[in-house]
């Protein structure tokens, strides 16, 4: 018999190392597969910023085209400087595949021709030169080219993005082939031990027949068990190590892997598994089900109970790389998994059980959910921007000559009632835009150094009347001095708004929580947050009792319009708004909510500059007065609005269309002691550029700025130039006068 266990050790030890051999090179292969996927979506993401530059060089050549503007010019030759190395570094990138290198190579003297017929034509508007400007259209090669360049860098990403496919396949099919092999081994191993058992059964019985047939050969029978037994101890050592080796694979597998029986029984889990499922040999899938709710990817729609992996792995399916989230019902935050199932056969070929293997994808899906609602909230913010100038405009005309029907109608109350409807409803769509500009970060800041613990405390004596004595308010400050650089009235307004969405969230009362604490948020943060910068930052949070949000919720609140609140109880922008004014503030926003047990929302602003200011005092202007005021508005509505509502006051007007209109006007010594000026105007100047220029011909110019779109020469990186005084549209009367008074007496300047 010894020889026999020899050959099944033997063989058993040969077929190990063929499995650990296995097991290596595809491991090695493995890492090799993922190294290429993640060089393939590198690429791709070259290819789109090279894109991204393109198109910042063609926008800006087409601004300078329109407006003139310096700025585009100083844009356009910023990115220009940035296209060449992008190229090479794309060249780079894909220095292993000849025809993408080919096909770049064949692309980069088109796009760096087309950058300099655009520089020659912003270099001939410059100067003015028409017929040049002509002859350099008339051969039309810019679009051509522009053209072409679009058309290699598309056939580069579908390239690339056909590469990442194939790749991404090898990789799945190669992690297959590895769990099979070790699984593989792991049943070699028990059929091993199976074997010598019974094996060392067999020569215990053949030893007992011998001693009890003759005590004669007693000696040489006990010779002959000792010698049989050291070989035993030899074989059981071997066969030992050999399975703490295959054991150590397993208990350090980064997947989670069950093996059941055809009742749902766990034959056998690793370590992963408990961390990850909670499910430890000896439990029972089918029991264990009540525990959680499980759905299908997409997070919403519940897994029938024929539908779930060990339902389709007994059924006899091969699966790899299903989806499911699991939440459990303790409370414990919810899994992405990725499962991988196989059946196991008995020698009759029927089903006796299966192996399960499960990847936790729950980091990896919300860095992909975090940064697409971080794109989508960016695109809504751009498009939100882009239509508010028009509609500034329009509802100053509206606000303004409705205020002044109110007041004309004191003798007809139904006309006037009708008025009033429509001047709230003014007032309310002037609120909408208003908040609309804070989400996509467009409303001009005015940020100082503020003491937030002081800031907090006042927002916390004026919010006990307003919320209600259910409300129970509380404050936990860190000590010592500590300040933010924000807008203060910006900040009020947003710990307002969380304050009332907590407020409605418990109904019956409950606590309200401010908290501010310094915090530093390390790097590992930030590649979790793609949105945040590392760094030190004052942490505000806002915590309350109420009925909390789900995930769902969580992941839409900050998009405009979005609301759980019934009709007519909440436009859904107060979050947007809080979220606007934080990241053009240059801070971070985090929701932490829990159904049934409250919300905590984390403001994480920027740290103070310096010494904190104190807000200076205003004093009641005069309404009107007798001074000129030189009106420079584009929109004729507005320009005859505004210059109705000046004389009303008291004022003398000149009004000018244009930029160009208006410096004619000037040459002709038109005298005037403010330039009222909107900042996007026609004729070749912005507001800021023409106020510039009148102040070289006139000093000391007083000048007054107008805009509905503060994405312009006098905001900069959403913070207010200083010593620049600005009226945002819409406005009222009251607020103009108070404006033009503020401006005549010292308050703006032309910079």
């Amino acid at each position: 018999m010894i020889p026999t266990q020899r050959v099944i050790l033997g063989a058993g030890l040969a077929i190990l190392l063929i499995i650990t051999a296995a097991s290596i090179g595809l491991d090695v292969k493995s890492r090799s597969d993922a190294a290429w996927v993640n060089h393939t979506v590198e690429v791709l993401k070259k290819i789109s910023d090279l894109r991204l530059l393109l198109r910042r060089a063609e926008s800006a050549a087409r601004g300078y085209e329109i407006y003139r503007s310096p700025g585009f010019s100083e844009e356009f030759h910023a990115v220009q400087a940035q296209i060449a190395p992008a190229l090479a570094d794309l060249k780079r990138g894909v220095r292993d595949n000849p025809d993408q290198v080919g096909l770049l190579e064949g692309t980069e003297p088109l796009a760096l021709r087309r950058l300099e017929i655009a520089a020659e034509a912003m270099r001939l508007r410059a100067g003015d030169d028409q017929s040049g400007i002509a002859a350099l259209q008339g051969k039309g090669e810019g679009r051509g080219l522009m053209d072409t360049v679009t058309g290699n860098l598309d056939r580069l990403s579908a390239e690339e993005e056909r590469l990442l496919a194939a790749r991404s396949q090898d990789s799945r099919r190669t992690g297959i082939v590895l769990l099979g092999i070790d699984v593989a081994g792991a049943l070699v191993i028990l059929l091993l031990v199976v074997m010598v058992m019974r094996e060392s059964q067999r020569t215990e019985v053949a030893l007992k027949s011998t001693l009890s047939e003759t005590t004669a050969a007693n000696q040489q029978l006990e010779a002959a068990v000792a010698e049989r037994t050291e070989h035993l101890v030899t074989a059981h050592d071997e066969l030992r190590l050999s399975v703490n080796v295959l054991q150590s694979t397993f208990h350090s597998m980064a997947e989670a892997v069950l093996v059941i029986d055809t009742e749902g029984n766990v034959l056998l889990s690793n370590p992963a598994a408990e961390r990850m499922l909670l499910h430890r040999t000896g439990m029972n899938l089918r029991n264990l089900r009540a525990l959680s709710e499980v759905l299908h990817g997409d997070g919403v729609t519940p897994l029938k109970p024929d539908e779930l992996p060990s339902a389709r792995v007994l059924r006899g399916e091969q699966f790899e790389d299903m989806e499911m989230i699991v939440r459990p019902h303790s409370g414990n935050a919810p899994r992405h998994l990725m499962i991988s199932g196989r059946p196991m056969l008995d020698g009759q070929g029927d089903i006796s059980g299966a192996v399960l293997v499960y990847h936790d994808a729950t980091m990896s899906r919300e860095t992909e959910r975090q940064l697409y609602q971080s794109q989508k909230l960016d695109a809504i913010g751009k498009l939100t921007g882009g239509v508010a100038h028009d509609f500034n405009n329009m509802l100053t005309v509206i606000s303004g000559n409705t205020e002044t029907l109110v007041a004309s109608l004191k003798t007809q109350p139904e006309l006037q009632r009708t008025a009033r409807l429509i001047d709230e409803a003014a007032e309310r769509c002037a609120e909408l835009i208003q908040h609309l500009l804070a989400f996509a970060r467009r409303q001009p800041l005015q940020p100082r150094d503020v003491e937030i613990n002081a800031a907090v405390a006042d927002i916390a004596k004026l919010l006990r009347p307003t919320l209600g004595e259910q409300i129970q308010i509380e404050t936990v400050l860190e000590q010592g001095s500590m300040t933010s650089h924000i807008d203060p009235s910006r900040l009020t307004n947003a710990v307002l708004n969380m304050a009332i969405n907590a407020r409605d969230a418990m109904p019956n009362g409950g606590k309200l929580l401010f908290e501010a604490h310094r915090v530093v948020l390390d790097e590992a943060y930030a590649q979790n947050n793609p949105d945040v910068r590392p760094g030190p930052y004052v942490m505000l949070a806002v915590s309350d009792t109420g009925s909390g949000m789900p995930a769902e919720v969580q992941q839409q609140a900050f998009e405009p319009f979005f609301t759980t609140k019934e009709v007519g109880k909440g436009s859904g922008l107060g979050l947007s708004m809080v979220y606007g004014f934080v990241k053009q503030s240059g801070g971070h926003i985090k929701i932490y909510s829990e159904e049934g047990h409250g919300t905590t929302i984390k403001l994480y602003l920027p740290p103070g500059e310096g010494i904190t200011d104190v807000a200076a005092t205003t004093t009641p202007q005069a309404e009107g007065g007798a001074e000129i005021i030189f009106v420079v508005e584009d929109d004729s509505l507005v320009r005859n609005f505004v210059t109705a509502q000046l004389r009303s006051l008291g004022y003398q007007t000149v009004a000018a269309p244009d930029s160009k209109a208006a410096l004619e006007l000037i040459e002709t010594g038109q005298p005037f002691d403010l330039l009222f000026t909107d900042v996007v105007i026609p004729g070749g100047m912005s507001g800021r550029e023409l106020a510039e220029e009148v102040a070289k011909r006139r000093p000391g110019l007083k000048v007054l700025y107008t805009s509905g779109y503060t994405d312009n020469a006098i905001v900069h990186h959403g913070k207010l130039d200083d010593g620049v005084m600005l009226l945002t549209k819409p406005y009222r009367r009251n607020q103009l006068a108070d404006m033009i008074r503020k401006a005549l007496n010292g308050g703006g300047m032309a910079g």
